[in-house]
């Protein structure tokens, strides 16, 4: 099917069916808040008749007392029309407190959404997307959906009920010089339809350019350490003035279209007026009809052309939440591959072994990093995963903890298939301790804890303990209350590291997963470490990636990766006594010492 079958009309009515889809969608986000949606409107009904009535009143000002020379009576009328505004502002302060609640309302529960979307998206989703990106859809696009509910949605009936009110006031008193103004009309529609099919695109691509800035902002202050550490600040800044550059582009062929728009509707408007002033000037100077009508129908057409003038800055704010919405709804929409069955099994535990079926896995789908692998752990066992760069060991650990799925094969836990357990309840019994260990902002009580209100702080305190982290705990301002900045920043990456051991332990797993948790400890804090692993193992499942070959000699077995595949396993022992590749890596690491490996 190719896009050049289609004519424009096909890519207009399209766009039409998506925005009428994508605002049907957004009502659902007002919807719970339908009472103050329908006081807000009759709010507006009446704001309507107030607005009819100023003109009105000045005419009747004109015609009657004025005319006759009322003194008294035009005093009255002067306070009725000060009256009529002093009622608007009373009434407009009311409806606009209602319309920002309802808009606040409506966005609090989108981006409770969009977050807790966020938090149940596999890993593999967070490999492919940006965080400037996710962070943009959050922020910036949230916003001009807000904008859209506070400035259009909301205020629309008002502006509905006051074109109906003038243009059947017009016709009523005089339907000749009305018919002159509603000639103007198809001319302005005519325009909007121009503006429409220009600004959709222009917004759009301006969303897009704030995404890919906020991408690049977002990258470059994570790592600002080796920005500078490799003189890079020139560099970036100026990738960062091309994306700039491309985004304020982007705006400026917005407020261009914009701009063009807005004086054309005010042309219209003055056409219309004119109009009336023409017309209705011969009318009068005949006593066909009388200057107070000249004066209401100046006045309404005015007032006419501000209600569409105002609907066409909420259709400026709608195209801009239609691109926003789009990409919220993107988001939204996108599937969660790793998911609980319908019916899921009730986790018991691991009472007997974790086996790893014949399990092939490739991150792609099409290039197997995983390749037939197979071995069981047995409970209470630690078996450690050994091999280069790239073969896989950490992809297996990940497909224990079903951050990725298998594609054929199975793992299984007491005979049955990972996959047929509740993600969450699955992970409620492993704890994973990484090379990078990552420290949230908030306090070093709080980073063990990690939201787990269960874990008190006793057992706190004595995670720490067992891992030898409470001396340099103690000694931190305000120990355990002490403040943690944003990934730990304040400490030291032993510090970080023995946090994470503390976590693990507090959480009390029945499976432990190292992956290189001393892989950047200092041989004092790896001391330190090894020392609480022997109490940490105690009782557990254990499996453990390591590099540093030292560290995993006492293992019940060792498993070597190579290319994906299962190369051979055994015990330190048994591994050395063959030729294989452990003994190779082995002896390699020992010469790079400067030390003799064991016989």
């Amino acid at each position: 099917m190719a896009a050049s079958h289609f004519s424009s009309e096909d890519d207009a009515r399209s766009a039409s069916v998506t925005d009428r889809r994508l605002a049907l969608r957004l009502l659902k986000y007002v919807s719970p808040y339908k009472g103050l949606i329908v006081v807000s409107s009759l709010i507006s009904l009446v704001m309507a008749l107030l607005q009819l009535a100023g003109p009105y009143i000045v005419k009747l000002t004109i015609d009657v007392y004025i005319a006759a020379g009322d003194m008294p009576g035009i005093a009255r009328m002067s306070a009725l029309y000060m009256a009529t505004v002093l009622a608007m502002f009373g009434i407009e302060y009311v409806q606009s407190y209602m319309i920002a609640s309802v808009g606040q309302r409506a966005m609090f529960d989108l981006r409770a959404q969009l977050f807790a979307h966020l938090q149940r998206l596999p890993v593999a989703f967070y490999d492919r997307s940006p965080v400037g990106r996710l962070i943009t859809r959050l922020t910036s696009d949230v916003q001009a959906l807000n904008e859209m509910f506070s400035q259009g949605i909301m205020t629309l009936a008002g502006d509905v009920f006051l074109l109906l009110g003038i243009a059947a006031i017009m016709v009523w008193i005089n339907p000749w010089l009305a018919l002159l103004v509603f000639l103007t009309i198809p001319l302005l529609l005519a325009v909007a339809e121009l503006y429409r099919r220009h600004a959709r695109q222009a917004y759009s691509d301006a969303r897009a350019r704030l995404s890919k800035l906020n991408t690049y902002l977002q990258e470059n202050i994570s790592g600002m350490r080796t920005v500078q550490a490799y003189n890079r600040e020139a560099s970036n800044l100026t990738r960062f003035r091309e994306l700039n550059d491309d985004y304020r582009e982007a705006n400026v062929r917005g407020v261009l279209i914009f701009a063009v728009f807005v004086p054309a509707v005010e042309l219209i408007a003055a056409l219309g007026v004119a109009l009336i002033v023409w017309r209705g000037g011969i009318s009068a100077m005949s006593g066909t009809i009388t200057l107070g009508t000249v004066v209401l129908f100046i006045q309404y057409t005015q007032r006419l052309f501000q209600p569409i003038r105002d609907l066409t800055e909420k259709f400026n704010i709608f195209q801009t939440a239609v691109a926003a919405s789009e990409r919220i709804f993107q988001l939204l929409d996108t599937p969660l591959s790793v998911q609980p069955p319908r019916t899921p099994r009730a986790y018991p535990g691991l009472k007997n072994e974790i086996v790893f079926d014949r399990v092939w896995f490739a991150y792609d789908g099409t290039q197997w990093v995983i390749r037939d692998v197979s071995f069981r752990v047995g409970r209470g066992e630690t078996v450690a995963l050994v091999g280069a760069t790239g073969s896989g060991k950490s992809t297996l650990t990940n497909l224990l903890l079903r951050f990725y799925d298998v594609q054929r094969g199975a793992i299984l836990i007491d005979g049955t298939d990972i996959r047929e357990f509740d993600p969450a309840d699955l992970r409620r019994s492993i704890a994973t301790v990484q090379q990078d260990p990552f420290l949230f902002t908030g306090t070093v009580a709080s980073n063990i804890r990690l939201g787990n209100p269960a874990i008190t702080d006793s057992q706190v305190r004595e995670a720490a303990r067992l891992v030898n982290a409470a001396s340099f705990i103690e000694a931190l301002p305000g120990g355990y209350d002490a403040e943690v900045r944003e990934r730990g920043a304040t400490l030291s990456v032993g510090q970080k590291q023995l946090l994470s051991f503390a976590r693990a332990l507090a959480y009390d797993p029945q499976i432990l997963i190292l992956d290189e948790a001393t892989a950047s400890i200092d041989t004092e804090t790896e001391a330190l470490i090894q020392d609480a692993l022997s109490k940490l193992l105690q009782g557990r499942t254990a499996i453990v990636i390591a590099h540093r070959l030292s560290t995993i000699q006492r293992a019940d077995r060792i498993i070597v990766m190579h290319h994906g595949r299962v190369h051979e396993s055994g015990t330190h022992a048994e591994l050395l006594q063959r030729d294989g590749l452990y003994r190779k890596l082995y002896e390699l690491q020992y010469r790079e010492n400067g030390r003799r490996p064991a016989a």
